[in-house]
């Protein structure tokens, strides 16, 4: 099963690496697959790429679910 999994962007590094970050743990992906992307921006990263960018709110929604299953795949 592979799965894309909604990360925030911390830092731009150059053109083609950013630096996200969710559940605290930041990972660094590569970026060439989307353009214009800024600090703070919700991606969807799978297997190290950047493959998708959201607007806020969409963002926002998409970390809550994601929050939602992390509790649920936990037991919690």
């Amino acid at each position: 099963m592979c799965l894309a999994v909604p990360h925030r962007v911390v830092k731009i590094m150059d053109e083609n690496r950013a630096l996200v970050s969710t559940g605290g743990v930041e990972l660094e992906v590569r970026t060439d697959l989307i353009e214009d992307l800024q600090v703070g921006d919700v991606v969807l990263v799978h297997a190290g790429f950047v493959i998708e960018k959201y607007n806020e709110d969409e963002g926002k929604e998409l970390e809550s679910l994601w929050e939602e299953v992390m509790q649920f795949a936990s037991g919690r």
